[in-house]
């Protein structure tokens, strides 16, 4: 028996990004999951984010075309190359920025992931993982968590899956999620995909709670992500820029932004 879909969206779209789950509306539904944009932007259309802060959350980018310049207060810069993933675990507090390179069109998604009471106020790290670095499966790259044998080069922080998949034209994929994993979702970047409905670019589904088996198909061929896990215990308590799982631990990291923003002024780098 395979897992059916219970909800569906097209999120909020501005300008080149599409918002599929804020922590307010279905991050609370598919937490550890709680917030995804889908960012598709052509050539020298967006010019990126400045610094900004996050504590709390990990963020997970996946830049499916593209290249872009990061920076981080974990003393990390460079630039990553599409096909590759920045891993930004923000626990007790971090600022970073990334800008898209010109002259390319920049495509991916950017996941929130909340962090476990002994992660949400631990010391930050960043990782910036290249393609050739990141385990496949058959049509699916390991971005976080295990699929079968293969483990991603990140260790997630709960226990969670989250693939990229891209499937040929009549191709036909089943995921058979690891024990425990009662939260599933799937949003499609290209084509189309059928699964117990048919999606198209641009569309979030979840799926019912269970721990069954998920059936893709896609006549035209497809690119999509795919998230599982064990629920995250805790409720949300949500700042600007921060999440935890209560109010005390959500003031301690909305002060440790504070305290990295300041010394950023300090140094010129904000207004």
């Amino acid at each position: 028996m395979t897992r059916t879909i219970v909800h569906r969206t097209r999120g909020k779209r501005h300008g080149p990004i599409t918002r599929l789950v804020s922590p307010g509306d279905l991050g609370q539904l598919l937490k550890p999951f709680i917030f995804l944009d889908l960012f598709d932007a052509p050539a020298d259309a967006f010019k990126g984010f400045g610094l900004h802060p996050h504590s709390g959350i990990a963020t997970l980018t996946w830049l499916i075309e593209g290249a872009t310049r990061y920076e981080d207060t974990t003393g990390k810069s460079g630039v990553l190359a599409g096909g590759g993933v920045e891993w930004m675990q923000a626990g007790s507090g971090v600022w970073h920025t990334g800008a898209p390179l010109p002259l390319q069109r920049t495509r991916g998604f950017q996941l929130w992931v909340a962090l476990p009471e002994h992660l949400e106020g631990a010391d930050p790290l960043s990782q910036y993982i290249a393609p050739g670095e990141i385990a496949r499966v058959g049509p699916a790259r390991v971005l976080l968590g295990r699929l079968g044998d293969a483990r991603s080069a990140i260790t997630p922080p709960s226990d969670m899956t989250y693939l990229a998949v891209t499937l040929a034209a009549g191709e036909s994929w089943r995921y058979d999620p690891p024990a425990g994993h009662t939260v599933a979702w799937m949003a499609v970047s290209s084509g189309s995909v059928d699964t117990s409905a048919q999606l198209g670019v641009g569309e979030l589904a979840m799926f019912e709670e269970s721990e069954a088996a998920i059936d893709f198909h896609s006549d035209e061929g497809a690119e999509f992500v795919l998230g599982s896990a064990a629920k995250h215990p805790h409720d949300l308590a949500m700042g600007s820029y921060s999440v935890h799982t209560n109010q005390e631990a959500l003031r301690a990291g909305e002060a440790g932004i504070r305290r990295i923003g300041e010394q950023l002024r300090a140094q010129g780098r904000l207004r």
